[in-house]
């Protein structure tokens, strides 16, 4: 996922609201599950403090009975953590009961303490026990048959609280382990959720690649409801740009034969005329047929530098045109050595990238000592580069320009020697062509001696 993808954007949202709520949800049952346990604990002392007060309290007599140990088995193992025991407050003289499991040690109060009452009148205090572990204690304070003029007695119930914590710690491990797979899960089932989603945009990627690589005209498939207005808009606007660039080549031929044969009978007449004013006519009549010429070209460049869908293998155009240049510079003996890189395309029309190669290696060949060199493969592509780049290399071994005249040359009709044949205008055609197809022209020293001419287009 690139940083600024949807895809990324999808799944960092889904991601930090399950990063979000899972421990959010697991907090709260958490907190719902401690204080149930810990209500359940307390009902079981209180039952258990219920259970002995009224065994030993409902007696008749003075002093408390023993209440049987029949509530809690563990009340007969010695320092089991659950303890009861039965003895008279405020030092007043009276009978003591604790329960096997105390032994000889003795609980501390809770009403000694000064801990204050609850609702139903008993105190409860969190202490360590006999042990050194932490128990809860309940309390009550009642007289024997319950009468308030005899001895009050404090009756005692303790339970282990590290069996509660036990319990907890127990339960909020699972819990953190259920919820981490639930995570991942939930994770997982985003990234997929993601992927299969927008796969239908990555088809629609796929398939503009393909008709810019000239394979299909127009978007096909099935696609989704919500996508498929933009399948239609996309085939609408193809359909559109097809048109348009038909229809300007239609109105460039017409304007260029309309111009052509006006402008043919005004030279014709003009040189016809021996004076100064037909050879002024007939000269700024030619003026006027270069400059529509020189424009209408560029209409026709920039018409199909426009158009979609149009391919041209390198390899298939470079041969041919190297063994015509070589025959038209055969008396010179130029030889031209080219490599293409196999299968790389250029985005455009055969004809264009003829002329740019064509204009190059002529160039080479004039002022090439012996030899001439051709190289075509694609760019490196950078991380950030959405679309591929041809780069296209024409050297000659001839004796090169300086920087100053590198940086001239490439003016429309500026020719640095005059007695070599060509209009001037050989590089920048290709220059215009190159810029019309957004690529570029540039021009360096070679390391054979001569010029390097670097083209840049792009490929399919």
């Amino acid at each position: 996922m690139r940083l600024n993808s949807l895809a990324l954007r999808l799944f960092a949202t889904s991601a930090a609201w399950t990063l979000l709520a899972l421990p959010l949800a697991g907090y709260i049952i958490y907190s719902l599950y401690r204080e149930d346990v810990q209500l359940s604990f307390d009902a079981q002392l209180r039952k258990l403090l219920t259970q002995i007060t009224v065994d030993s309290m409902g007696t008749s007599g003075d002093v408390p009975v023993i209440p049987p140990n029949l509530y809690e088995p563990l009340f007969e193992v010695t320092q089991s953590g659950w303890y009861w025991q039965i003895r008279p407050i405020d030092g007043a003289p009276g009978r003591t009961l604790v329960s096997p499991s105390l032994a000889t040690a003795v609980l501390p109060s809770p009403y000694e303490r000064k801990f204050p009452t609850d609702k139903s009148g008993t105190r409860w205090m969190n202490v360590p026990g006999p042990t050194g572990s932490t128990i809860r204690i309940l309390e009550f304070i009642d007289s024997p048959g319950h009468d308030p003029d005899k001895t009050k007695y404090s009756i005692v119930v303790a339970g282990p609280l590290d069996w509660f914590e036990a319990t907890v710690k127990k339960f909020r491990t699972r819990l953190t382990s259920a919820l981490a797979l639930v995570g991942i899960g939930l994770l997982a089932a985003t990234v997929f959720q993601v992927r299969f989603g927008l796969l239908p945009l990555r088809r629609i990627e796929r398939g503009l690649a393909s008709i810019r690589s000239g394979e299909v005209e127009r978007l096909e498939g099935q696609l989704p409801a919500e996508i498929e207005p933009l399948q239609t808009e996309l085939n609408a606007l193809i359909e559109s740009n097809q048109d348009i660039i038909e229809r300007a080549r239609t109105q460039v031929g017409n304007l260029a034969h309309a111009l052509k044969t006006p402008l043919a009978v005004i030279v014709n007449e003009a040189r016809d005329d021996r004076s100064k004013f037909g050879a002024k006519v007939a000269e700024q009549a030619q003026l006027m047929r270069d400059q529509i010429s020189h424009y209408l070209d560029r209409a026709r460049m920039a018409a199909r530098a426009g158009a979609i869908g149009r391919v041209t293998p390198v390899d298939a155009t470079v041969e041919p045109l190297v063994r015509a240049i070589e025959r038209i510079h055969g008396e010179k003996g130029i030889e031209i050595s080219f490599s293409v890189q196999p299968g790389v395309k250029f985005q455009g029309e055969k004809q264009d990238l003829e002329e740019m190669l064509g204009n190059l290696l002529d160039n080479a060949c004039k002022w090439g000592k012996g030899h001439a060199y051709l190289t075509a493969a694609l760019e490196a592509q950078t991380s950030s580069a959405r679309r591929k780049k041809l780069k296209i290399t024409i050297e000659d071994d001839g004796p090169g320009l300086s920087a100053e005249q590198r940086a001239k040359i490439g003016k429309r009709g500026l020719r640095l020697d005059e007695t070599k044949p060509g209009s001037g205008l050989g590089l920048s055609i290709v220059s215009d062509l190159a810029v019309s197809y957004r690529g570029r022209l540039d021009l360096d020293a070679s390391e054979h001696g001569g010029l390097k001419a670097i083209l840049e287009l792009p490929a399919a």
